[in-house]
């Protein structure tokens, strides 16, 4: 595995195309596979998962949306605009036509899928003009959205054995990295080493890797400077090198506190998002971004087990690339 300091800066087509060969996952579940590494999330997984609920307690690890969010608009990628149908006042002035004094409440919602905690789907990148498995991405998603593995593909089965990583905590100060840091192999062995043996990672786990990020946002909120560059800025994050481990371990997802899972700015001369495009159309790799980490990672800290069952069920938006989230982690 190569280590940070020995990429290549200046060639990340090479790096690229040789992670993507080492970690392709094309043809291991047949020709026609739609759901890449969820393939590794088995009923005895999920059998797993469910045994760890001991306390009862739960966790929403979701940001909220609504136009108070993190976005500035770019690639279109606008806060929830929230907006009532029916309200109380009609009800009470008795314009909505119903019968015997009945009166109801009606809203809509209109937002990017990926404005805020969000699941990255299968169709959501492309390498080279490939999606995953290796099929053509102008076969997969056209103007009609993912013919192939649209979102609802994942929608029965994103929930089994949940591991947070509270790489914040054991290697940061004050519990958050800096921008710009570069999270590695190393790094999450030292904090699974650190955490114990309930943060063992391995096949058919879903992943949470806490940097602190938003907890660092949400400080700068409240000090009155607003979101910053939280949705498409400098962020901590998984560096390149990762891949390999991301691959060998098998994990089924994997998700941050981050806007874009992996280090920003990426490790490059000149790069986007360069471990997206080995993780999701090579790997098969399921990718969260802006989770919500800071409270359940308050509580495992307390009771020192890293552990839980996690469902985060995408909703099934036909044919959509990636889908919002309100995962819940119980234990």
């Amino acid at each position: 595995m190569p280590l940070q300091d020995e990429l290549d800066r200046t060639d990340p087509e090479g790096a690229i195309a040789a992670a993507a060969k080492r970690c392709s996952n094309w043809g291991r579940w047949g020709a026609d596979d739609v759901l890449g590494t969820l393939n590794f999330l088995t009923e005895d997984k999920r059998v797993e998962g469910a045994r760890l609920v001991r306390r009862g307690v739960s966790f929403s690890l979701s940001q909220a949306f609504d136009t108070d969010g993190p976005q500035k608009g770019w690639r279109r990628r606008t806060n929830p605009v929230h907006t009532m149908t029916d309200t109380g006042t009609d009800a009470e002035r008795g314009n909505q036509g119903f019968p015997h004094g009945i009166g109801g409440a009606d809203d809509v919602i209109a937002m990017p899928l990926q404005c805020s905690t969000q699941w990255d789907g299968l169709g959501h990148i492309f390498d080279h003009g490939n999606a995953w498995n290796g099929r053509r991405a102008g076969d997969v998603v056209t103007s009609e959205g993912d013919l192939v593995t649209g979102i609802q593909t994942a929608a029965a089965h994103i929930t089994g054995r949940g591991v947070l990583l509270d790489v914040g905590r054991a290697i940061g100060t004050d519990g958050e990295l800096p921008d710009g840091f570069a999270i590695t192999a190393e790094h999450l062995e030292a904090t699974i080493a650190a955490q114990g043996g309930s943060a063992r990672v391995g096949r058919g786990d879903l992943l949470c890797v806490r940097t602190g990020r938003l907890t660092r946002a949400r400080r700068d909120i409240a000090e009155g400077r607003g979101w910053g560059d939280y949705a498409g800025g400098a962020s901590p994050g998984l560096s390149f090198t990762t891949a390999d481990w991301l691959h060998g371990s098998e994990i089924a997802g994997i998700a941050t506190d981050t806007w874009g899972f992996e280090v920003r700015p990426n490790e490059f001369d000149v790069a986007f998002q360069p471990l997206h495009q080995v993780a999701i159309p090579n790997i098969g790799l399921f990718l969260g971004e802006m989770w919500d980490l800071d409270a359940l990672a308050a509580d495992c800290a307390a009771d020192g087990v890293w552990d839980f069952f996690l469902t985060a069920a995408p909703l099934p938006v036909t044919g959509a690339v990636g889908s919002p989230v309100n995962p819940i982690a119980v234990k």
